[in-house]
């Protein structure tokens, strides 16, 4: 088989698209209607789920056991949880992300039928007048507010606005491409995971590629809040490969290039055989690979399983450095990782028993123990 070549342009505008459509959890509309007219485009057929996530289709030479592809649309954001007296807001985060982040970011306010712009700032953000008081403030939500580019300086005026508690806040992700490949912005996970998703299908597409069995791809709207992928499988999916970031940082093993395949997280180990299926095809189509093993981090995978899914699961993923913060990723790693989805969708199904998700002893599978 002939490597895949992936369009790292298509790849860049798909993500830089996708940046600039605000998609904290709850707030993910818009970035739906994004793939989904993208998924038009290419003339892949896709359902949506009540709520808005996306299962589309590339039918492959043979029906089952099928498999899936699936990463997430949805980001880190805030919530408005009280209007103070001083007319700012006390905001609490969406997802798992530290205030430290927060600080200083721009900001979209969405109220009823309108928006506001604002700044996350310390409680004490004046270095004129709390001196080294600003270097000693804890790091913490309760210790940020959002300021508010309006005139309102009380509860009263804010409240006049129509911001009230429980509007969504976006984070503004002040993306940069770099000419040396580095991308730089917030909430590249997992838009970057989305991105190079449709890189692949878009490459399928283009060079007249059918993948082995049915493949899905899953984009899903609730993964920073662990809900994922639990709502959008299908029950002939008896494999799923979760797309999302790794972790570069001191300890790691991750890397901003190449494919980073995950071996566990907080959860557990992934699935023995399907892990090492992906590092055995990465191996015999040249495309780098490292692999890691991450401590805090959940995925698509964790709420597909715990929803009751027998499915085998492996998680590969694009380094990020300053994960959930101002993060950066190298385009290799994209590309490396868009063609290693390629090159699984038109591999052999090696387990056939995984065509039925119960029978008998016969086909199960062997690990050495010798």
């Amino acid at each position: 088989m002939t490597l895949p070549s992936i369009d790292s342009a298509y790849l860049t505008e798909r993500l830089s698209r996708l940046l600039n459509i605000p998609s904290p959890t709850g707030y993910t509309d818009e970035a739906v209607w994004e793939v989904c007219r993208e998924l038009e485009r290419l003339g892949i057929p896709f359902d949506l789920t009540r709520r808005g996530a996306i299962r589309a289709k590339l039918a492959g030479k043979e029906a089952k056991p099928a498999r899936a592809l699936v990463a997430h649309v949805d980001t880190l954001g805030a919530q408005v949880k009280r209007i103070k007296e001083n007319g700012r807001l006390e905001v609490v985060p969406i997802g798992h992300w530290s205030s430290r982040f927060a600080e200083g970011a721009r900001a979209t306010i969405f109220s009823e039928g309108q928006r506001f712009r604002g700044t996350i700032l310390p409680l004490k953000a004046s270095g004129h007048t709390f001196n080294e008081e600003v270097d000693t403030q804890p790091v913490a939500w309760s210790q940020v507010e959002l300021r508010i580019d309006e005139r309102v300086y009380d509860r009263a005026a804010t409240e006049a606005l129509g911001v009230e508690v429980g509007d969504i806040i976006a984070i503004d992700p002040q993306p940069e491409f770099m000419d040396n490949g580095y991308i730089v912005s917030r909430h590249l996970d997992d838009k970057a995971g989305v991105a190079t998703l449709l890189a692949a299908l878009e490459c399928m597409v283009r060079e007249g590629r059918t993948p082995e069995v049915d493949t899905y791809a899953l984009i899903t709207i609730a993964e920073e809040v662990g809900v994922g992928a639990s709502s959008v499988l299908v029950p002939d999916v008896a494999a799923m490969i979760t797309i999302d970031n790794g972790t570069t940082a001191p300890g790691q093993n991750s890397s901003e290039f190449g494919v980073t395949l995950a071996m566990a997280d907080q959860t557990g180990p992934f699935d023995w055989h399907l892990s090492r299926k992906l590092a055995r095809l990465a191996r015999d189509h040249d495309i780098a690979l490292q692999k890691d093993v991450f401590r805090y981090y959940r995925s698509d995978s964790a709420s597909a399983l715990e929803s009751g899914a027998d499915i085998r699961t492996a998680l590969l993923t694009f380094g990020i450095d300053a994960s959930h913060g101002y993060e950066r990723i190298h385009l290799n790693a994209l590309t490396c990782l868009a063609e290693l989805l390629v090159v699984y969708a038109e591999s052999e199904v090696e387990i056939e028993r995984d065509i039925r998700p119960l029978t008998g002893v016969s086909g199960f599978t062997h690990q050495p123990i010798d």
